[in-house]
């Protein structure tokens, strides 16, 4: 299940045990749990796949923003993750991210084991099929009943069902959210504000009398964050990490004997190049029929205008970018699997045409990006190398 080949250097997505689709049921498996994802992937296939060994309590860690480049590139400010970078080989440490890879598509992905195309979930910002109008999934406005829009069953809910334990400590203000809901519903929800706190929330729900076989999705969004704005080549982003890697070598010491804990990354990012930025909103060749831009800068969902041939728009933006760009209309990207498997009810979210940036180059809309967000330095969404690939390192303890 993996998308087909593209020019050297950018990195298929991929959806099948070489992924972040792969992390949860993996993490199934090795808790002794038998399912099988919509898109085919089994528990015990990923555990194998994987390496992970069988354990009664396992955490999995996910830091976004975390790409296994950033993470190489800049281990010095990470010792205890880079140790567990050591002890695995590169093939071995390394999955892939969705596309676009960005936190909305991948955190669907690895809360059910499934693609994009099937949990409706295709990037920071996408046309509601239902009212037409540019909906923010991370913010969940414009969009309805996360149970509709996300029809997947997540890996959590088995798991549950299954009679195991299952915590999420997290921000208070994410415990209902839509984005919660829809790609990472079924856990406990414990509110924990700090990561520290979350970590130390994470020790108590394992160490608690009770459940025989328990499980913890953490979730650490600071070290994304920080990249977005400053570039994960600041001094600030060296701060976040190496906060995050102190937290997890803590982690990893509080929690009961031979819990298995795995470490992986939604995405990874880049340093933009604002000198090589278009705007749609004013672009003389990238405006026409063009009604609305989704996506992010560097994936972009064009939807038409009625009555344009989406095929004018695609060749018109190719000789636009250039090489800047990969440009596909909505049915070759879907028959090349950039979204892998694609249910019907998830097609007219897909823009008409999509756009995968390569180098460093951006496309916005000051329309409806403001020029902080145009401004940002950190980014991600395409296909480059250190987009594309996260970490996956474990630990038992």
């Amino acid at each position: 299940m993996t998308a087909a080949n593209l020019p050297d250097p950018l990195v298929a997505p991929s959806y099948d045990t070489t992924s972040l689709a792969a992390v949860m049921p993996a993490a199934a498996g090795a808790l002794g749990h038998d399912l099988t994802t919509a898109t085919g992937l089994t528990a015990a296939g990923c555990r194998a796949a994987l390496d992970l060994p069988d354990a009664d309590r396992v955490v999995v860690v996910l830091v976004d923003g975390l790409g296994i480049r950033n993470l190489a590139e800049r281990g010095g400010h990470a010792p205890f993750l880079r140790g567990l970078l050591r002890e695995r080989d590169e093939r071995a440490a390394t999955l892939t991210s969705s596309f676009p890879s960005t936190t909305a598509a991948g955190l669907s992905i690895f809360g059910t084991g499934t693609t994009p195309g099937r949990t409706g979930m295709l990037g920071y910002t996408q046309r509601n099929p239902e009212t037409g109008r540019l909906a923010s999934l991370v913010q969940w406005k414009e969009l309805g009943d996360p149970a509709d829009l996300q029809r997947e069953p997540t890996v959590f809910e088995a798991l549950v069902a299954a009679g195991i334990q299952v915590t999420a400590p997290g921000p208070r203000k994410f415990a209902g959210s839509g984005m919660t809901q829809a790609a990472l519903r079924g856990p406990t929800y414990v509110a924990a504000e700090t990561f520290e706190q979350r970590v130390d929330a994470t020790v108590a729900a394992l160490r608690r009398p009770g459940a025989p076989q328990r499980l913890v999705y953490l979730y650490q969004g600071e070290v994304d964050k920080t990249g977005h704005g400053f570039g994960w080549d600041s001094w600030q982003w060296g701060d976040a990490l190496e906060s995050t890697d102190r937290e997890l070598r803590r982690l990893l010491r509080g929690v009961p004997r031979g819990t298995l804990v795995v470490v992986t990354a939604d995405h990874g990012q880049i340093k933009a190049d604002l000198t090589t930025q278009w705007d749609v909103a004013t672009d003389p060749e990238l405006k026409p029929g063009v009604a609305m831009v989704g996506g992010e800068p560097r994936a972009v969902h064009v939807y038409v205008a009625d009555g344009v041939d989406p095929d004018d728009v695609a060749r018109r933006w190719a000789g636009r970018l250039g090489d800047h760009a990969l440009v596909l209309s909505r049915e070759q990207a879907v028959a090349d699997g950039w979204f892998g498997p694609v249910a019907e009810h998830v097609l007219p979210a897909i823009g008409d045409v999509v756009v995968a940036m390569t180098g460093a180059a951006t496309v916005v809309d000051s329309r409806v990006h403001s020029a902080d967000a145009r401004a940002l330095p950190g980014v991600h969404g395409s296909l480059t190398p250190h987009e594309m690939l996260v970490p996956l390192l474990t630990a038992v303890a």
